[in-house]
C-alpha cells in the first residue's frame, strides 16, 4: 500500500506515486534490433526539495528471464511545471540528453521529448514519447523513438511493481 511521504515537497506532490524502488520487466523493439525481454529496476527518490531523482537500469533477459548483459541507463530528475504540468530530464550514458515535457493527472504522466542533445559519436536520435501510469498498483510505461532514420514507433513498454 503507498502512503504519501509526509516530508515530501507540495510542489511534487502529483508525483508522489512514484517515490520508491520499482522491480519488473518489459520487451524492446524496433525496425533496426531485434526483439528482447528486459528487466529494470527504478529507483525514484526526494531530498525534500521541489523535484524528484530517478535513476533507471536494465538488463537484456533470456528466454527463462534471466540476466545475458546490461541494457539503458538513464539518470534525471523529474521537476513540477505549470498546473498539470511536469518535465523529466534524463541523461544516458550512450552520448545523449534528453528533456521531457509533458502533462500529468492522478496516476498517469503523458510528454513528449522537447529537446535532444547528441554527442558527435552517439547514434542518431531525434525524439521521443513517453507515457507512465499506476495501475493496479504497478508502474506501467511505454517509449516510442525516432533515431536511426526511423520515424517515431514502439520502442519499449514494461510493468514493474513496488519493492519499497
Amino acid at each position: 500500500m503507498f502512503t504519501l511521504d509526509p516530508t515530501i515537497h507540495p510542489d511534487i506532490a502529483p508525483l508522489a506515486w512514484l517515490v520508491g524502488r520499482w522491480e519488473g520487466a518489459g520487451v524492446l523493439g524496433y525496425p533496426t534490433i531485434e526483439s528482447a525481454n528486459f528487466g529494470q529496476e527504478i529507483i525514484v527518490s526526494h531530498d525534500e526539495r521541489p523535484f524528484l531523482r530517478w535513476e533507471s537500469r536494465s538488463w537484456i533477459l533470456d528466454e527463462q528471464g534471466e540476466k545475458v548483459r546490461p541494457a539503458g541507463t538513464e539518470l534525471g530528475f523529474w521537476r513540477p511545471g505549470g498546473e498539470g504540468e511536469v518535465e523529466l530530464l534524463l541523461t544516458h550514458p550512450t552520448g545523449f540528453v534528453e528533456m521531457y515535457c509533458g502533462s500529468i493527472e492522478p496516476g498517469r504522466i503523458e510528454m513528449a521529448t522537447d529537446g535532444v542533445i547528441r554527442s558527435p559519436h552517439a547514434k542518431e536520435y531525434a525524439a521521443a514519447e513517453r507515457m507512465y501510469g499506476l495501475v493496479n498498483s504497478n508502474l506501467m510505461w511505454v517509449m516510442d523513438m525516432a533515431a536511426v532514420g526511423q520515424p517515431m514507433t514502439s520502442h519499449l513498454s514494461a510493468e514493474l511493481k513496488r519493492v519499497e
